[in-house]
């Protein structure tokens, strides 16, 4: 983890709140989907960050992306926000906050897996090493999990959710950059028009949260789950490396258990617990921890230019680190 030699105690705060803020999440959109259906309440979450960032971008009379820059921010929308919330919130109906927290915290890792496919640079041992490590940690919780009586569609959603997530990082880098804002207001207005259109395919129903908890979980994943934390991830990472600031994903379910176990009484078994740790080894290993050097050869290049590990668009050192934190 490479951090300014002197770290400030503001940028430190942010990032301790960013971890908190979005380990927190997952916890809500449990509390969210007990009184609103999957669709409708990630569509209704969506929309009102949208009109939020409008009226940001707007307000800051930044400009509107045309052409391919447009196309890219579409797709953007569609994968990681559209694709990527579907699969969240139906996940979560279902399955813990915990196991969708480690799914998100795949994602650095994913993307690394993901990026020579799309020939953004070379295949890393490293990355496949990291990966099957995580592998064994997911198996881990799913057979934990389905001796718990979860279906396992539901966690198989939260994995789709985070490789939506990850390809949606790799996608946006092959057109024009708009400014960061502009990109996730836009983003977040098509991810709602689809998850509000899937909920009418799905015939789900449409109304307003009554219940105090499910306003105070909407309110939370609206104004500080996605807007406060959309810019803490900016002022982190406008102040340390894209690497650095890929902890916050790493770190996030070591609130979510914790949190959950506490607000929801949602169990933390052995077995559990010990597929969460692997998970998170083989993401640090795969993801973060610098290039291990062969016996015989010098230690490889970075794996990807801190613009393609994580980054957010618009911003001078990484375009894509997803904002759309769960």
């Amino acid at each position: 983890m490479t951090l300014p030699r002197k770290p400030d105690l503001t940028t430190l705060s942010v990032f301790a709140a960013v971890v908190v803020v979005g380990g927190l999440n997952t916890v809500a959109v449990r509390f969210s989907n007990e009184e609103l259906a999957p669709f409708w309440g990630a569509g209704l979450r969506l929309i009102a960050g949208a009109a939020i960032l409008f009226a940001f971008v707007f307000a800051r009379g930044l400009r509107l992306p045309r052409g391919r820059a447009l196309v890219g921010v579409l797709l953007y929308g569609l994968l990681g926000f559209a694709a990527f919330y579907a699969f969240l919130y139906w996940g979560l109906i279902d399955a813990p906050a915990g196991a969708a927290a480690l799914a998100v915290s795949l994602v650095p890792l994913v993307t690394l897996v993901l990026a020579p496919l799309h020939g953004l640079e070379r295949f890393r041992w490293q990355a496949l090493s990291g990966a099957l490590v995580s592998v064994a940690g997911i198996a881990l919780v799913f057979a934990d999990q389905l001796d718990a009586n979860v279906a396992p569609l539901s966690l198989i959603a939260l994995l789709l959710g985070a490789v939506a997530l990850a390809e949606s990082t790799i996608v946006i880098k092959s057109f024009p950059h708009s400014e960061a804002a502009v990109t996730n207001a836009i983003g977040l207005a098509v991810g709602a028009v689809v998850l509000l259109g899937l909920s009418i395919l799905f015939g789900e129903p449409h109304h307003v949260p009554q219940r105090a908890d499910t306003l105070v979980a909407v309110g939370y994943l609206v104004v500080i789950g996605s807007v406060l934390l959309f810019m803490g991830f900016l002022y982190v990472l406008a102040r340390w490396t894209a690497s650095a600031a890929s902890y916050q994903l790493v770190f996030m379910p070591l609130v979510t258990l914790p949190a959950a176990s506490f607000l929801r009484s949602e169990p933390v078994s052995g077995a559990f617990a010990a597929g969460a740790a692997l998970v998170l080894a083989g993401v640090y290993f795969g993801a973060i921890a610098p290039p291990i050097a062969l016996p015989g050869r010098p230690a490889p290049a970075e794996p990807l230019a801190p613009a393609t590990r994580l980054a957010i668009p618009g911003q001078s050192e990484a375009a894509f680190l997803p904002p759309n934190c769960p």
